[in-house]
């Protein structure tokens, strides 16, 4: 089985740690989206990563899907069986992609255009989205402990790349958050395997 990913995607890095985690084996291949390669484009029309290919030639994709999958292949390594706090797992993994959606957005708007066509309107917005849910997570971190769920993976890929892109633009004020990789760290020691 394969991951096909990018090193600076969250969305690759959040279902590697979790594959890796869980137990469940897969080769990580590196993957150029903007080359279109056959790899890539042949098991997901999106031509996005990650992209999960299956042993039988089935390729999977969305990082949420993904992760669902590798929780049912590894018999829920990574969603809570209780049905509440699979939703909190749940909205965790959401708000951290989304964080993570409004972030891309940035970047892309920033590569996409020369400096004179940047809509800093859309990127404002975008930024906007991203300090509120920094606060909300910074008020409301989960629960850190031996046993890791899907949240915590998405919550650490979403920092990570925060961190790569924004660094120094998103700590002040939130030094629960800024802390908070250092502590998934010690229940993740592979964490800086992941690193882009």
């Amino acid at each position: 089985m394969k991951i096909l990913y990018s090193p600076a995607s969250p969305y690759s890095n959040k279902v590697r740690m979790a594959a890796h985690y869980a137990g469940y084996a897969a080769e990580s291949v590196l993957t150029d989206t903007n080359a279109n390669p056959p790899e890539l484009i042949d098991n997901n029309p999106l031509g996005k990563i990650p992209t999960l290919i299956l042993d039988d030639g089935r390729a999977l994709y969305d990082s949420r899907t993904i992760m669902h999958f590798i929780d049912r292949e590894t018999k829920g390594k990574l969603y809570p069986r209780n049905a509440e706090k699979r939703t909190d797992v749940e909205l965790l993994e959401a708000l951290c992609d989304g964080v993570c959606d409004s972030l891309l957005s940035i970047v892309y708007e920033k590569r996409s255009h020369p400096p004179e066509k940047v809509h800093q309107p859309w990127i404002d917005r975008q930024w906007e989205k991203v300090e509120r849910s920094l606060d909300h997570l910074n008020a409301n971190l989960p629960k850190t402990g031996a046993k890791l769920n899907a949240g915590h993976f998405a919550l650490a890929a979403m920092l990570r790349y925060i961190e790569l892109r924004f660094a120094g633009e998103w700590q002040k004020g939130r030094a629960k958050l800024k802390n908070w990789p250092a502590k998934f760290e010690k229940h993740f020691p592979d964490y800086p395997k992941f690193k882009a």
